[in-house]
C-alpha cells in the first residue's frame, strides 16, 4: 500500500467524524486492511498545497456540496464566487469524502472507484 513517509503515499480520506459517507470510507478500508490516513476536516483545515494536489485532478466546483446546509443557508446559489477561496476558508462547503492518492481523488464515496483508486495505487 502506500505510505507517505516512504517512497509512496497513504491514501488519504478527508471529511468529518460527523459524515456518514466519510464513515463508510474509512469502514471500505479497514474491512479490506487498506492503510490510511484520516484528515477530519473539524480539527485541521487543508493547506494550499494540500487543495492544490486534489485540484490536479477536479474541478473546484465538483468539491462544492451544492447540497448542503452550510451552502444553502449562506446563499452559495445567488452568490458570484471563487470556488478555490471559498473551499480554503469554509470546508463546511466541500463535499467529503474526499479520498486522495498519489494517481487519484475520488470525490464522495464511489465505493467503484474507491476499489479502482485502491487498485491503481
Amino acid at each position: 500500500m502506500i505510505d507517505i513517509y516512504g517512497d509512496h503515499m497513504t491514501l488519504q480520506i478527508i471529511g468529518t467524524k460527523q459524515s456518514s459517507e466519510t464513515r463508510k470510507a474509512i469502514r471500505f478500508c479497514k474491512e479490506r486492511s487498506v492503510t490510511y490516513q484520516f484528515i477530519d476536516l473539524n480539527e485541521r483545515d487543508l493547506s494550499p498545497g494540500e487543495l492544490s494536489s486534489i485540484l490536479r485532478f477536479v474541478d473546484p466546483e465538483d468539491l462544492i456540496d451544492t447540497g448542503s446546509k452550510f451552502y444553502s443557508k449562506n446563499g452559495y446559489a445567488y452568490l458570484d464566487y471563487d470556488p478555490i477561496e471559498e473551499l480554503m476558508e469554509h470546508h463546511e462547503l466541500m463535499v467529503v469524502p474526499i479520498i486522495r492518492t498519489a494517481a487519484a481523488v475520488v470525490v464522495g464515496y464511489d465505493p467503484a472507484a474507491l476499489e479502482q483508486a485502491v487498485q491503481d495505487a
